[in-house]
């Protein structure tokens, strides 16, 4: 699968917070930055906390339970650049924000 799904309006999306969508049956932690967009997997590997409901300062955002800290632009793992969760494209179209499944 390649097209981008739809998971919401614009104005449903806040800057500097995430939102938990589904994509192609996975949750996806959605995040606004200003005009920039970014989405990486929801479920941090540590124990499964959304990664949506975290704390987002500059790049990264920051697991609810346990702290583990994520870069919202690649999914890289900040404390072990060698560990990533998935990253996804985000596109916006008019007032739809898109993101693309992975393959």
């Amino acid at each position: 699968m390649s097209d981008f799904e739809v998971v919401g309006k614009v104005s449903e999306f806040e800057d500097n917070q995430g939102r938990a969508v589904v994509v192609d049956g996975r949750m996806v932690a959605v995040f606004k930055k200003g005009d920039q967009w970014y989405a990486i997997d929801d479920l941090c590997p540590h124990m499964g906390a959304s990664l949506a409901e975290g704390y987002v300062e500059d790049n990264t955002v920051t697991c609810p339970w346990h702290a583990w800290r994520f870069c919202i632009k690649d999914g890289t793992w900040e404390d072990n650049p060698r560990v990533k969760v998935d990253s996804f494209e985000v596109k916006v179209e008019g007032d739809d924000v898109m993101v693309k499944p992975i393959d």
